[in-house]
């Protein structure tokens, strides 16, 4: 199978005699401090998905390197200062500063990334065998926070101001108009992120994620299948209160911390959707023996995989030690060897 057709099958569960399917994740971080690990990673263990070029024909309003040390200025008008090389910063100071959104009308929406290159994008596709996601990534939740700091969202959350309300659904205007240029292209899936979780639990109560935030991810998820496209997520920490919600409204696969929710704990959702990647990024990669990365892989294997549901996708970023994400890899193509 090409890994086009080898991703399908395991997104589909119908993934009986292929491997496993791969893609390592990187921050700057790794390729400053860690080039040629990462090039060997990239050798011999080929990427199954990759992300399709975005080409704007009219450039954003953004400014500077998010992930190196000044200011950056990203495509909502938002500033981010960084300390350290290889990462991206933070937020320090509101765009939005009215606790009732009075000021939400200077926010700049980037219509800009509408006008990209779908040729590109569809040449790009059809010149590899690669599963190919959009180079588009709606993240509301955390846009909101960048717009007015983590800290006054929610405490804006709890009462939603009416110009609130009024510009939550302006962006998500433009999030769904985003996703279904890119669904219109020949891409194989769209891809939407929010960090939501904590070391324990959900960062809002789940009831204000049923209200605000479930009907975004919904309209996404529907889009992508209008099109035919598979439907991606990413979110950090503990997401176990969202799980089943994200499985009910379709999502194929999602990028969790699955080590933080606990593989017991996900063990019932296997066969349902696919679990894509990771291995632990606060003990087991950064501190682990090379036995406990393979014991790892190979619980996320049994616990996880029925014929598809798991893509071996792990992150390579700050901390971890470059030989136990060679590791990583590495057992799990044992696993695919003993599949054979």
């Amino acid at each position: 199978m090409t890994s086009r057709e080898l991703v399908n099958a395991t997104l589909e569960f119908r993934n009986t005699d292929g491997r496993i399917p791969r893609q390592l994740w990187y921050l700057p971080w790794a390729d400053m401090n860690h080039r040629e690990m990462v090039e060997r990673i990239h050798k011999e263990y080929r990427d199954d998905i990759v992300e399709a070029p975005t080409i704007l024909k009219t450039p954003t309003q953004s400014r500077g390197n998010s992930c190196e040390v000044g200011e950056y200025v990203d495509d909502w008008g938002c500033r981010f200062i960084n300390i350290h090389q290889g990462i991206i910063g933070e937020v320090k100071e509101a765009l939005i500063k009215d606790e009732d959104w009075l000021d939400a009308d200077r926010v700049h929406i980037p219509e800009e990334l509408l006008d990209f290159d779908e040729e590109a994008v569809n040449r790009f596709c059809r010149n590899t065998d690669q599963f190919v996601l959009s180079g588009c990534c709606p993240r509301p939740f955390e846009q909101l926070q960048f717009l007015r700091t983590t800290e006054e969202l929610y405490m804006d959350l709890m009462y939603p101001p009416q110009k609130m309300t009024e510009f939550i659904s302006k962006m998500h205007h433009f999030y769904c108009r985003l996703v279904e240029k890119w669904a219109q292209t020949e891409i194989d899936g769209i891809m939407f992120m929010d960090d939501w979780g904590s070391q324990n639990n959900l960062l809002i109560n789940p009831r204000i994620w049923d209200k605000i935030f479930r009907p975004m991810y919904k309209d996404y998820i529907e889009i992508a299948r209008k099109y035919g496209k598979k439907s991606f997520m990413h979110s950090d920490g503990n997401t176990k209160e969202i799980y089943p919600r994200m499985i009910d409204l379709g999502l194929d696969a999602f990028n969790s911390q699955i080590f933080c929710i606990g593989l017991d704990e996900l063990e019932k959702y296997r066969g349902k959707i696919t679990f894509w990647g990771e291995i632990d990024r606060q003990h087991i990669l950064p501190f682990g023996t090379k036995e406990e990365v393979t014991e790892a892989v190979q619980q996320v294997y049994r616990k996880l995989w029925k014929n598809g549901g798991c893509i071996a996708q792990c992150e390579f970023g700050p901390g971890a030690d470059p030989q136990n994400v060679y590791t990583v890899f590495e057992t799990w193509d044992r696993l695919n060897k003993a599949m054979e």
